[in-house]
């Protein structure tokens, strides 16, 4: 699709007029017409506010002239899982896992090869194909290239391991010690929990990232630990396979 095409879709499927669109991003309704007529298209700063407003990527905008990919992992990337900037507007450059909120979540390149081996797995790959493939790949990557000048100087970790330190100091039963914190987008991990008062509720922001893992239970059969948090609460669970039966067994204020 064009530019022009993409423009009158967004602005019919948000329901809004060529003068409600012209008022969101400060132009006339003639200019809305000209570029739904395909005579002019936005100019960058115009595009920016339109990224904002419809919430997909200036690339989409424009047509899709070239894959994303995040500069961190690899992953192509399509609009509903581009990062988002401490102020709210995409990072066309990373994926929501790699990227949250002005905070990259990635520190070690072996963790996060090992964090995307099983998912490279459910696509085909053997176990020792993705790994080879992670290790000449990532490298090329401008996260990587430019690790020494975006890191934040261990400032994440210090904070992934004074949460990591709090968890296991709620000494949950059946739970093992808990490793690791992964990113985890809100999307595939909200899960739904009845409450006592019979009330179903969701914690989480679907386009939210937290960090989590997933532990077996100490006392076995298929029923595995959820584990949750971000600077604000702890979450903990328990599910059955795919997520079915889940069970919460403690959200906590931090």
């Amino acid at each position: 699709m064009e530019t022009k095409d993409i423009i009158l879709e967004l602005r019919t499927k948000n329901g809004m007029s060529q003068d409600e669109l012209a008022e969101k991003v400060f132009v006339t309704r003639q200019a809305v017409s000209r570029w739904e007529n395909g005579e002019t298209t936005p100019n960058t700063d115009t595009l920016k506010l339109l990224s904002e407003l419809f919430g997909v990527s200036i690339n989409t905008l424009l047509g899709a002239p070239r894959q994303l990919i995040c500069q961190c992992c690899g992953m192509p990337l399509e609009d509903d899982i581009i990062s988002r900037n401490q102020d709210g507007t995409l990072n066309e450059e990373y994926c929501k896992w790699c990227y949250c909120d002005g905070t990259y979540t990635y520190s070690d390149m072996d963790d996060l090869i090992e964090v995307c081996i099983p998912h490279m797995v459910k696509e085909g790959f053997t176990e020792e194909q993705a790994r080879e493939f992670m290790k000449q790949s990532l490298p090329k990557l401008d996260y990587w290239k430019r690790y020494e000048e975006l890191s934040d100087d261990g400032q994440f970790e210090e904070f992934k391991a004074k949460l990591i330190d709090e968890i296991n100091a709620l000494n949950i039963e059946g739970m093992p010690k808990l490793e690791k914190l992964n990113a985890l987008v809100g999307k595939y991990v909200n899960l739904e929990f009845r409450l006592p008062s019979r009330v179903n509720v969701k914690f989480l922001d679907d386009g939210t990232t937290y960090l989590g893992n997933q532990l077996e239970s100490e006392f076995g059969g298929d029923r595995c630990f959820g584990v949750l948090a971000n600077m604000d609460f702890i979450l903990i669970c328990t599910y059955s396979a795919e997520g079915a039966d889940p069970e919460l067994i403690l959200y906590k204020k931090r």
